[in-house]
């Protein structure tokens, strides 16, 4: 596991992809965002669609392989908007029948980010970029 504030506007976390380092990710990123001076509904918000991110790369990422994969978080404050990627290099984004989750964290992150972006990477795996401007 590793972890590192980039500069003073940046930070990166990897964590195995498991419900355990949830909470480790959730904390890393509220002490690097209150730092930075986020605050109240916003940091909430903020890590409320992060949490989401990061649960559906436990859930779903890493579903057929034997070995726990990683989830990587990138974080930064730039002229007040908060942007957070979540990157991930297990399956990549598909629809599930046999899905084990309730299908709200999408439409949670959707409605949380001012921006959100979800991306297949061509070398295997997803990438959500999320946007958070001022309110």
């Amino acid at each position: 596991m590793t972890g590192e504030i980039i500069s003073e506007n940046r930070f990166e976390l990897r964590v195995p992809a498991t419900a355990e380092h949830l909470p480790i990710v959730r904390q890393g990123l509220r002490g690097f965002l209150e730092a930075d001076g986020v605050e109240g509904e916003r940091l909430e918000d903020v890590l409320l669609a992060v949490t989401e991110a990061c649960a559906n790369v436990v859930q779903h990422a890493y579903r057929e392989e034997k070995d726990e994969g990683a989830v990587d978080l990138i974080a930064a404050v730039g002229e007040g908007v908060v942007t957070v990627t979540v990157v991930d290099s297990g399956l990549g984004f598909s629809p599930r029948v046999d899905s084990p989750g309730l299908g709200l964290g999408l439409p949670v992150m959707a409605a949380l980010a001012t921006r959100l972006e979800i991306t297949t990477r061509e070398t295997g795996g997803t990438m959500v970029e999320m946007a958070f401007e001022p309110q």
